[in-house]
């Protein structure tokens, strides 16, 4: 039986290919774990409540912070019985250990005071758009796209490996 001979392009197109899709899965999971190795939360907004500043579809990047340094007007990320709010401080009440909150798009303070140990830490950073994309691979389905890809990217890796011995 004849061997077939590989074309010398093809261990190269394989190699980089598999390089490409781990990249890929490296640069789709970095804004969520490299943030959180610096003391961040990671959020993606779900309602309309701070709108236009923050719009549905963004992801916030919230940190811990001493509650008494927290100034009118920062947003700051508590928990509620829905999940996790975020919402602008109208009044930071340091006796009583409280926060008086609005939703940017409302037109009243929320009905209740948010007390210092709800709160989860002050907004730093907020991406629009980012968190759609986060909330999609961040979902089981997403994970296992994830883990696909990159799966395949490897399996070009070793393949380009495998093709080089054969030439």
């Amino acid at each position: 039986m004849k061997k077939r001979k590989t074309p010398k392009w093809l261990p190269g197109f394989c190699r980089v290919a598999g390089i490409m899709l781990l990249v890929v899965v490296i640069g789709l999971c970095a804004p969520i774990t490299i943030p959180r190795i610096f003391g961040y939360e990671v959020y993606d907004v779900v309602s309309g409540s701070m709108e236009p500043e923050i719009p549905v579809g963004s992801v916030l990047y919230v940190k811990a912070c001493d509650l008494q340094t927290v100034n009118e007007g920062d947003v700051i990320a508590y928990s509620d019985v829905d999940g996790v709010v975020a919402h602008r401080v109208v009044k930071n009440r340091t006796g009583l250990g409280e926060f008086v909150t609005k939703g940017d798009a409302n037109n009243v303070e929320d009905r209740k005071p948010v007390s210092y140990e709800r709160v989860v830490g002050r907004v730093e950073l907020h991406l629009p758009l980012f968190g759609m994309g986060i909330a999609l691979y961040a979902s089981p389905v997403g994970k296992v796209y994830l883990l696909m890809t990159a799966g395949c990217g490897l399996m070009l890796w070793l393949l380009a490996d495998r093709l080089e011995e054969t030439t």
